[in-house]
């Protein structure tokens, strides 16, 4: 019974060391098959996750409000997303613009283009705080929307009218109630965004860059790898 059990114990061994050995050969065969898969990159730049450009590069969208004294405000924010076919999502910190959404609930996205670069990055750069009538300073005009409580910047040929859904840590989710584009930028009744040429925000080079020739169809040049 002894010398049995012994000899189990070494098969035991025996097993377990050529799991081991094959456990080895598979994970040296992973590296060797990493190594040569990250050789496609190998000669890119690493920069850490402090220096990551996440999404890029970021629409310019310009968010007006109205404040306490019904004065137009505008502020650029370069951080926003289409949460869903009717929502829009935007980061904010702390600005006069937030203050004016939690009394109006509601606010309008109008979008930079080439032709209003200096003006949007003006309404960037300054605010409302300190300058109650940027707006006009920057010679723009607004119309009160008729949809929501907030102000429809003339100067801007396509804007959003939209209600504030929630904001909490600093997320603004809105839902866009009404579009209206001026018929400068449309074709065929629908918004042509190379004669709206709007601009995005470039971080890497901390510039503004416009868009707006069209490169490929979508849901069309796919399909060849179908």
């Amino acid at each position: 019974m002894a010398l049995t059990a012994i000899l189990l114990v070494m098969v035991g061994c025996d097993n377990t060391d050529q799991q081991s050995n094959d456990n080895q050969s598979e994970n040296n065969l992973k590296t060797i098959v990493m190594k040569e898969n990250y050789s496609e990159v190998a000669n890119r730049k690493s920069f850490g996750p402090e220096n990551a450009l996440v999404t890029t590069p970021q629409p310019c969208v310009m968010i007006a409000t109205w404040d306490h004294d019904h004065n137009p405000d505008v502020m650029m924010a370069a951080w926003a997303g289409q949460l869903d076919y009717n929502q829009i999502v935007i980061s904010l910190s702390k600005h006069k613009t937030t203050d004016n959404l939690e009394l109006t609930q509601a606010f309008t996205v109008s979008f930079a283009d080439i032709r209003t670069v200096a003006e949007s990055d003006y309404f960037g750069l300054v605010s409302g705080n300190d300058v109650p009538n940027k707006v006009a300073r920057a010679g723009f005009t607004s119309t009160p929307s008729q949809n929501v409580n907030a102000p429809i910047i003339n100067e801007y040929p396509l804007t959003l009218e939209c209600r504030v859904v929630s904001f909490e840590d600093g997320m603004l989710i809105g839902e866009v109630i009404n579009q209206i584009a001026d018929e400068s930028i449309l074709t065929d009744g629908k918004v042509d965004l190379g004669k709206l040429q709007p601009i995005v925000f470039d971080a890497a080079s901390m510039s503004y860059r416009s868009i707006g020739e069209i490169v490929g169809k979508a849901w069309g040049d796919g399909v060849k790898f179908q």
